[in-house]
């Protein structure tokens, strides 16, 4: 569990200088990242691509995958004395396929999303189809490139591989599948949400430092492999911003826009994030009953009406850790609930 092994210092390494970190490579213009056509979700016949993506190690699931992951499951939880009832749609839909080698989407995913395994080293993979101009592709080829994902405030998702498709102008992104562990189970110490809640906020100081924003960050966009790592996902509304030092953004898609957006105003996209942070931060805590009321103070300036006014991504981590290291040693260490 994420309690016994983290440690104030957080689960990874303690944060480089900015000054250290690399040079931001040429990256193509923000007008080149203005047609939305290559930043519309794609819906590939996977079909189609399915030998393609086996000759680079990545296998799609197929009805006996999906069978046998429903028969693991059933089996962890008969062992554990739980009831469990085999009348599942999924599980269903995979036996009602005369071919077990035929290729079994799942239905919750959208169809840019499938599921599959990585053969290399064995890990379960989602692969998402995206277009190879796309603001998604550009983001993750830069962030999962050497040396930047050895950063450790980078907290990207782990890349498997990027299979390029020219010809159809296509991408599959294959990143390594991880859990919304702050939906399905709560950190169990106030310590470990803290620490959950820092690498948000990292990896946003790590972007803005590589003149990168997010531009969607959500507790649906953020992923554990639930041993004390945190990573984030989609990067469908993510820009780069090289050699513009005060960018600015109109017209924001993003799960949680600030209130200039939603005036119609243009924004700072930075601040913006800052706003996505302050947001993800309440709803965390209300999530995992974790409603320390310094954490809501904290979050008051991130969430100013005025975008100029908010601090700086940098400002929040280091506020941040002051933060954490002010709670007692013994509050750290309690449940939800009991933190307050």
């Amino acid at each position: 569990m994420l309690a016994r092994t983290l440690t104030l210092s957080y689960p990874y390494p303690h944060s480089m200088p900015l000054d250290t970190v690399t040079p931001l490579s040429p990256a193509s213009s923000i007008s080149s990242f203005d047609d939305e056509d290559v930043n519309a979700r794609m819906a590939p016949n996977w079909c189609a691509y399915r030998h393609l993506l086996e000759r680079r190690g990545v296998r799609l699931d197929t009805c006996r995958d999906v069978k046998q992951w429903y028969q693991d499951y059933w089996d962890k939880q008969l062992s554990q004395g739980y009831h469990v009832t085999k009348d599942l749609p999924g599980y269903a839909r995979a036996c009602s396929v005369p071919d077990e080698n035929e290729l079994c989407k799942d239905a919750g995913l959208p169809d840019n999303l499938f599921r599959g395994t990585y053969c290399p080293t064995k890990h379960k993979v989602v692969i998402k189809a995206v277009h190879i101009q796309s603001r998604e592709y550009d983001a993750v080829r830069y962030l999962s490139s050497a040396p930047v994902r050895a950063n450790p405030m980078n907290h990207l998702i782990p890349i498997c591989d990027l299979i390029e498709v020219p010809g159809d102008n296509l991408v599959f992104i294959v990143m390594e599948e991880w859990s919304p562990q702050l939906v399905a189970e709560v950190p169990c110490t106030l310590r470990s949400f803290l620490g959950a809640l820092r690498q948000c906020i990292e990896h946003i100081v790590f972007m803005h430092s590589h003149h990168m924003a997010h531009l969607d960050i959500s507790v649906r966009n953020l992923l554990t492999d639930y041993n004390c790592h945190y990573a984030y996902i989609d990067f469908e509304n993510s820009r780069r911003f090289d050699g513009l030092p005060h960018p600015r953004l109109e017209r924001l898609r993003n799960t949680d826009p600030p209130p200039e957006s939603e005036r119609g105003e243009c924004t700072d996209p930075y601040k913006a994030d800052v706003w996505g942070l302050g947001v993800l931060i309440l709803r965390a805590c209300a999530m995992t009953g974790y409603n320390v009321p310094e954490l809501i103070a904290f979050t008051r300036p991130l969430l100013h009406e005025d975008f100029e006014r908010r601090p700086t991504a940098f400002a929040v981590l280091k506020a941040f850790d002051a933060l954490a290291h002010s709670f007692a040693v013994r509050r750290l260490n309690t449940p939800p609930l009991a933190a307050q």
